[in-house]
């Protein structure tokens, strides 16, 4: 069976769902068809807090309904061959469907480190699927002693949702700090006040040897330093890598990093292909060269251009600046685009602006959270190249906030004195908004 469509997207997660729907808001005349393999799509940023917050998968999944009355198809089935001489993706089911413009949003898989004994039962890692996170979640009801493998965002925040549960909690991370890619050491250092403070057991600077196991189960964890560490669970949570395998099988480029390429306009090696999210390669803002960052945000981000592109909107994406945030009970951090060590690494000539004072004034006000805010600007510039922040629930919108300065390349004076709003009970004083605070202590130096 043959049918035809303007526009086919592979994949439904964040980008293939987000890219779906633009488009549609642009043009609702345009037949947009989006193919998914998993029944159940998750909110892939949510999916740590199922197990200590939510408690339940399906409070975690993308609205279908939402394609369903935008008047989008929505295929239950997978993508097995893309004919790009003939236009036409081929799914498992036998059927062909020909499109106009092909999306592809196949996103990431979990990387899986070569570490004996990680196809013991009661292994698991952090995989966009409805029905295995369901298996997880039923296993730590007969819990007790968790091992989280990877300090990074993710196995931060399942560490955090773990022990809210009451679980015993280990972290082991191969770097000095947890959250160490992302963050400046003196972020790093109270995000692990902070999760030991809630009973999280932190282990730095060392690598695990083995999964132990007996009767194909888990049971301990053995440690290059020859520790060992109870485990009913463990959590693996060591980065992912793009799912390109359609695209190298179609023949299209892959990038340096092992995603699609693409170029400014998201489009592929093909014209009529184009390609967003964890599958797509990723270019850094400040240099041009390929990272690895892969973020829900940066996935919404690339499938709204692609959709614009689609559209007869000219847009260009001016690469990866990358912003994040996480919560660890009541600590909020956030960074955007370059930290100090980064910045410093890559020879930029760096100036620094530290702030510190309340998200509330006066500071006795109910609720009234400390911040903290530095932020990194090039010197020779005088640009804004990062920010990091910590504090309470206001913290990503102010690392959003350095994100967009970052991408209009604003200078130190600028946002010393950009235009800000104040309240008492939603900002800091008039006097001591973090952001221009910190660019003060900045201009000051110069």
């Amino acid at each position: 069976m043959d049918s035809k469509r303007d526009v086919v997207i592979v994949g439904g997660s964040t980008a293939g769902f987000i890219c779906a729907l633009t488009i549609k808001r642009y043009n609702k005349d345009v037949r947009v068809t989006v193919v998914r393999r998993e029944r159940k799509a998750l909110i892939t940023c949510g999916i740590p807090y199922i197990f200590g917050t939510l408690l339940d998968v399906n409070k975690d999944l993308l609205p279908d309904k939402l394609l369903v009355e935008g008047g989008i198809d929505l295929l239950i089935d997978e993508v097995k061959s893309i004919d790009r001489s003939e236009k036409a993706v081929i799914l498992s089911s036998g059927r062909r469907i020909s499109y106009d413009k092909l999306v592809l949003t196949t996103g990431s898989i979990p990387v899986k480190p070569p570490i004996p004994g990680m196809d013991l039962e009661n292994v698991f890692f952090a995989r966009k699927d409805a029905e295995y996170l369901q298996q997880l979640l039923t296993t730590l009801e007969r819990a007790k002693d968790v091992v989280v493998i990877g300090g990074g965002f993710v196995g931060v925040e399942f560490a955090e949702q773990f022990r809210r549960r009451g679980l015993n909690v280990t972290i082991v991370e191969m770097l000095p700090h947890c959250l160490q890619l992302n963050f400046d050491e003196e972020y790093c250092v109270m995000a692990e006040e902070k999760l030991r403070s809630l009973g999280v057991h932190v282990i730095t600077n060392e690598r695990v040897e083995e999964i132990i196991g007996s009767g194909g189960k888990v049971e301990e964890v053995k440690l290059a330093s020859g520790g060992r560490l109870k485990a009913d669970v463990v959590l693996v949570a060591v980065g992912v890598r793009p799912d390109a395998t359609l695209a190298k099988e179609a023949q299209l480029k892959i990038g340096e990093m092992g995603g699609v390429w693409v170029n400014e306009y998201m489009q592929t090696s093909d014209e009529d292909i184009f390609a967003a999210g964890d599958c797509a390669e990723k270019f850094s803002f400040f240099t041009g060269k390929p990272v690895n960052l892969r973020l829900a945000s940066i996935a919404a981000r690339e499938a709204k251009i692609v959709a614009a592109n689609l559209s007869g909107i000219n847009v260009k994406n001016p690469g990866t600046i990358g912003c994040f945030a996480t919560m660890i009970d009541d600590l909020g951090l956030g960074v955007a685009g370059l930290t100090e060590k980064a910045a410093r690494d890559a020879g930029f000539n760096v100036l620094t602006g530290i702030a510190t004072t309340t998200d509330k004034h006066p500071g006795t006000m109910p609720g009234a959270k400390t911040l903290k805010v530095k932020l990194i600007f090039d010197r020779s510039t005088k640009t804004i190249i990062g920010g990091e922040v910590a504090g309470g629930p206001t913290t990503a919108e102010l690392a959003n906030i350095i994100s967009t300065m970052i991408e209009k390349s604003m200078t130190v004076e600028e946002v010393t004195f950009f235009q800000y709003g104040t309240h008492p009970a939603l900002t800091a004083s008039p006097r001591t908004h973090p952001i221009a605070y910190a660019a003060e202590d900045a201009l000051s130096k110069l």
